[in-house]
């Protein structure tokens, strides 16, 4: 007889009960010891195809691959016990059908053993996120700046500036809930058309640059720990990492010019 292994992670599904309550807390990670230290704290942990900039030095998400997210997805699952872990899909994995989204997101949630993937679109998506829902893939759905589309949008421009837009992030946000999205994410949005959003549909919304009005938020974690030397205006720096990491490399490295490292609790005798 076999038995399974009870999950005890945060489920997609827990996460949609959160909706009008208790703020829900995420940040992205994507290795294992940053993981195993926002787990303690986060609802959910986001391996974002952010990497592709942050960890990689790309221009932009585009360049991002399968295998790349595959393979930090599975470092973070591997640093974690509690947090839901959720996978970017990125640019050119999900868009050409239903099927190949499927093909792609089964795959990440084999090889990773995460618990749900996230995806970029509106309305012009709801079919793919169905798709996926309805075959045992829970889907995060993702509006506003979508930073994968860049080079359509012209830049990363914040959404909603006029109020003649609003209803287009309207729409979107109502057919990714009709799809079965289990919650969205609003990134680059201006304040009052995010607290609307988040009023009108059933799913939590998940800000960034976006609403306190959101059912939660989500900050890029090198961002609010000080790593990156020009932050966007949505962020909060909480830490000046960079700063100290400098000044510990520059310690390390006058301790071996002048040779007072390692000194004699560093060998063996």
């Amino acid at each position: 007889m076999s038995s399974q292994k009870p999950v005890r992670r945060i489920t997609a599904p827990q996460i949609t009960k959160k909706k009008g309550g208790e703020p829900i807390v995420s940040l992205t990670s994507y290795h294992a010891h940053t993981a195993a230290i926002v787990d303690k704290y986060a609802d959910f942990i986001l391996v974002g195809d952010s990497l592709g900039m942050v960890m990689h030095g790309m221009e932009s998400t585009v360049g991002v691959s399968l295998d790349l997210m595959i393979m930090h997805g599975k470092a973070v699952v591997r640093g974690t016990e509690r947090a839901l872990v959720v996978v970017d899909m990125p640019f050119g994995t999900y868009e050409e059908s239903p099927s190949e989204a499927f093909r792609n997101a089964a795959r990440v949630m084999k090889e990773t053993q995460c618990g749900a993937v996230k995806l970029e679109g509106g309305a012009r998506m709801a079919e793919t996120i169905r798709f996926l829902t309805e075959r045992g893939v829970p889907v995060m759905a993702h509006i506003g700046l979508t930073p994968q589309s860049v080079h359509v949008m012209g830049g990363f421009k914040t959404q909603g500036r006029e109020t003649s837009d609003w209803e287009q992030h309207f729409e979107d946000a109502r057919a990714v809930t009709e799809a079965g999205a289990f919650a969205v994410v609003l990134e680059g949005m201006v304040e009052p058309l995010a607290a609307q959003v988040t009023k009108e549909i059933p799913i939590p919304t998940i800000g960034i640059g976006a609403s306190a009005e959101c059912d939660g938020q989500i900050l890029v974690l090198e961002d609010m720990l000080g790593l990156n030397p020009t932050p966007p205006k949505f962020v909060k720096v909480y830490g000046n990492l960079g700063g100290q990491i400098e000044a510990a490399v520059k310690a390390y490295a006058d301790d071996v010019k002048d040779r007072s490292f390692p000194g004699e609790g560093q060998v063996y005798r």
